[in-house]
């Protein structure tokens, strides 16, 4: 698969949080070729299944590996239809000051091209014109006679950012959704390549839903696979202008291995390893609480998960223009795959909690 491609389909797909259908059917189509087993749970995460390879191991001794990532994307929905526009609200995080001028795409009866307005600054209060739009005052204007708007589009509709995939000088890329379509690209490359590697510990990749509205996917998708152990992927803020060394992350630096009482430290010394035999570039990111991330609800699925989180520095977060570097996407994938091929079966005996104050290093 070619990154650039690969990540440019993925992210200009639809793919709002409880309405996954476009972009899953864009990532199950990529998986077949390389697994064993695509299906859907009940909530819509996309499940791939790539056995164990070892003929020494019976199946019911082999471990699993859970890798995964979320397809889902912020969104907007229809609240109202109003003289022929549109009023909207959020689903997930968006920042409603990236949103005014912005064209978007409506899906009503059929998919519909609109633009994100307000009123002109001249009908604007004096006091109110150096200030962000808010979301209450923003309306979406589709070009058409209200009668058509009614026949088009009703309440509880989602608006998706019309796609933008850019390609920039120094293998960079922005676009919507990269947050986590970045993940879900470097998952289906790691799923490639681990397609063609001996393996002891079967793998499942997971295109996990409704990440953005609570971590939802995770805590079903987790509990249906009952892995021995996980790695989730997702986006990290990348480094740029107004962000410190510590609040972010050197973009094309590589993927950033997190640290913090989410991720078990047997897993997190594995991933160094794994990033030293490969000599891929990789970073430490220290998490000293909740990650906010799809790592936090596998951790704690059924009797508990070891867990791990790797992240892709992506710049503008929750903005139309997220950016990445394409390079970091493919050393995610490069270190997931050798993560998973070199995991003897005995890893998973030993990830029984230890006390790593007490005992030293794990």
């Amino acid at each position: 698969m070619e990154t650039a491609a690969l990540l440019k389909e993925l992210a200009e797909s639809p793919g709002p949080s409880g309405y996954e259908e476009g972009i899953r059917s864009v990532v199950r189509a990529r998986c077949a070729p390389f697994a064993q087993e695509v299906r859907v749970d009940a909530l819509g995460s996309c499940i791939a299944y790539l056995p164990a390879n070892d003929p020494a191991a019976p199946a019911a001794a082999r471990p699993s590996l859970m890798l995964t990532a979320h397809m889902d994307e912020i969104a907007l929905m229809v609240t109202q239809v109003e003289k022929g526009f549109l009023r909207v609200t959020q689903v997930g995080g968006f920042d409603p000051r990236v949103l005014f001028g912005q064209p978007v795409i409506v899906h009503g009866t059929r998919p519909v091209p609109g633009l994100v307005v307000s009123v002109p600054p001249h009908f604007t209060d004096p006091s109110e014109r150096e200030k962000p739009v808010p979301l209450e005052k923003l309306f979406v204007d589709l070009g058409l006679a209200p009668s058509e708007v009614e026949s088009l589009v009703r309440v509880g509709d989602l608006v998706t950012l019309r796609p933008r995939y850019t390609e920039l000088a120094g293998g960079y890329a922005a676009c919507k959704s990269l947050d986590d379509r970045a993940g879900i690209a470097s998952l289906l490359l790691c799923l490639q390549e681990l397609s063609r590697r001996t393996r002891e510990w079967d793998v499942y990749v997971v295109a996990m839903v409704q990440e953005e509205v609570g971590a939802r996917g995770a805590v079903a998708a987790a509990f249906g696979v009952a892995p021995a152990a996980a790695v989730a992927v997702d986006a990290t803020f990348g480094s740029q202008p107004g962000l410190s060394s510590f609040e972010s992350m050197k973009m094309d630096g590589g993927p950033a291995i997190a640290q913090g009482p989410n991720f078990h430290p047997r897993l997190f010394d594995r991933l160094l390893e794994s990033a030293k035999a490969i000599e891929c570039p990789h970073q430490v990111e220290i998490m000293p609480a909740e990650s906010g991330t799809d790592a936090w609800a596998i951790q704690v699925s059924r009797g508990g998960v070891p867990c791990s989180l790797v992240s892709i520095p992506v710049r503008f977060m929750h903005t139309p223009v997220e950016t990445v570097c394409l390079r970091d996407v493919e050393r995610t994938a490069r270190l997931l795959a050798e993560l998973a091929a070199r995991l003897p079966r005995e890893f998973a005996d030993s990830l029984e909690v230890r006390d790593a104050l007490a005992t030293g290093r794990p």
